[in-house]
């Protein structure tokens, strides 16, 4: 038997292999803070500090954990979690309702003086989450529950426009209030953080300002990378972000872009950032563009719009706006008027000429041929290297990416794919996409690149 008495030795091993398996910021986030509380020869106690990340771990890695243990001892183990203090579960955030938010308390200066308020559509409970945000998502989620210990700090969520970040801090704000309604959670975007910073120095109140801002118990800031060239600012948000993070206070914050891909922003402050957890938000796939419609569609509150828009609109949507989840939800908010409006079935075709002006702007094809000219560019190659036969690594991996966006954006067959790169087979591209999926998910410098690429393609 691996395992010690208390089981330390086995879990060790297991931990080892699960670090060897799983992206790096999810083994920080959600294996490394697990105990092993019990071993009696066949079984494996590990003890989880909040109920969010023992129900996290047992679904989405308890059969990778009992697979190892079992491997390591030879015998088979049956594994089991508890929370750190053998407490019930907590309730999900996602159930949280908007109607059972509470506001921000009406003596709370702090929020009512440099804060904003919190939008109450933005909860857990309105978040679509799918293969894209999913980390993103549950990361916002755990840090909720986790307050007022503040393990993960800065929470730091990046992504394209329109893509949820800012729905997903509003969430984690909500869910921190109806959880502990003691404590100060101050919401600002970057600009409100800068232009009360400027008027506190011309009014020579920038004590009080920043006690203010030291006094947030969860400070949310978004969209840091408008803080780029503000050299003065970006000083005093150095200092707050110091002063917070060393008295335990939670901060999340949200930018277009990875921490170390920041320009204009000081090296220490981005050295701070990339201290905490990082979590992106890629752009959506159809599948969760299906899933987001889907869900608007159902929360209508009109009978004519939940029963008169019928799924194959909604995929016709879904295939069609590919740019964001803001674009997508102002089409269905025209298409329910229209739905609202008149008493003929809703159709794809009837959706066409209804949304032309705004599917208009959505309708520029992209081919295979501009995905190996714009890939070739960003890797300073010629666009005839996307066809040769030169297995090089500084070649390789840059077709494997032209073949992983082809397949991604394109309508093309996977042999028409193959046959554009050089006459190579079906099977060359299947695994140029496993491969660059597998590799995003592990690589943060990779995916910042692959998502420029994206905006760069669909632009």
């Amino acid at each position: 038997m691996l395992a010690t008495s208390n089981g330390s030795g086995l879990w060790d091993t297991v931990r080892e292999r699960l670090k060897a398996e799983i992206a790096a910021n999810a083994f920080d986030f959600f294996i490394k803070p697990l105990t092993a509380l019990n071993d009696q020869n066949d079984e494996l106690v590990l003890g989880a500090p909040t109920a969010f990340l023992r129900q996290y771990v047992r679904d989405h890695h308890g059969a990778q954990i009992v697979r190892f243990a079992e491997e390591a001892t030879g015998q088979s183990v049956r594994v089991s979690y508890v929370t750190a203090t053998g407490a019930a579960p907590a309730p999900s955030a996602a159930s949280a309702d908007a109607a059972q938010i509470p506001a921000a308390p009406a003596d709370n200066a702090v929020e009512l003086a440099i804060g904003q308020p919190l939008n109450p559509r933005y909860t857990f409970a309105h978040f679509i989450a799918g293969r894209p945000n999913r980390f993103a998502y549950e990361a916002a989620m755990g840090v909720a529950e986790q307050i007022p210990e503040a393990r993960y700090n800065p929470l730091f969520l990046y992504g394209g426009s329109g893509l949820g970040k800012t729905h997903l801090m509003h969430a984690l704000g909500h869910e921190v209030r109806r959880r502990r309604p003691d404590l100060r959670v101050v919401y600002l975007s970057s600009e409100r953080f800068m232009n009360g910073f400027l008027k506190a120095l011309r009014e020579k109140s920038t004590i009080e300002f920043k006690d203010m801002l030291r006094a947030a118990d969860v400070l949310l800031i978004d969209d840091i990378q408008f803080l780029a060239g503000k050299e003065f600012t970006q000083e005093e948000f150095f200092h707050a972000l110091n002063d917070l993070i060393g008295a335990g206070k939670q901060l999340v914050l949200t930018a277009d872009r990875s921490p170390r891909s920041l320009d204009g922003i000081s090296e220490r402050i981005k050295s701070r950032l990339a201290g905490g957890l990082e979590a992106d938000l890629h752009p959506t796939d159809f599948e969760l563009r299906f899933s987001i419609l889907q869900a608007r569609r159902d929360q209508a509150a009109r009978p004519r719009v939940r029963d008169g828009v019928g799924d194959d609109v909604l995929r016709y949507l879904a295939q069609k706006i590919v740019s964001n989840v803001r674009d997508l939800e102002g089409a269905f908010n025209k298409l329910a008027l229209m739905a609202e409006a008149t008493d003929e079935p809703v159709t794809p075709e009837r959706t066409r000429e209804f949304l032309a002006d705004i599917l208009r702007t959505h309708d520029r094809k992209i081919t295979i041929d501009e995905i190996q000219k714009r890939v070739a560019e960003f890797y300073n190659l010629r666009s005839a290297d996307m066809l040769s036969p030169r297995r090089a690594r500084q070649v390789a991996r840059p077709r494997q990416i032209a073949m992983y966006f082809a397949k991604r954006l394109t309508t093309r067959s996977l042999p028409d794919i193959g046959r554009r790169f050089g006459g190579r087979d079906h099977t060359t591209v299947i695994h140029a996409v496993k491969r660059i999926e597998a590799l995003r998910s592990t690589d943060s410098t990779l995916d910042d690149e692959l998502i420029r690429l994206q905006r760069m393609l669909e632009e």
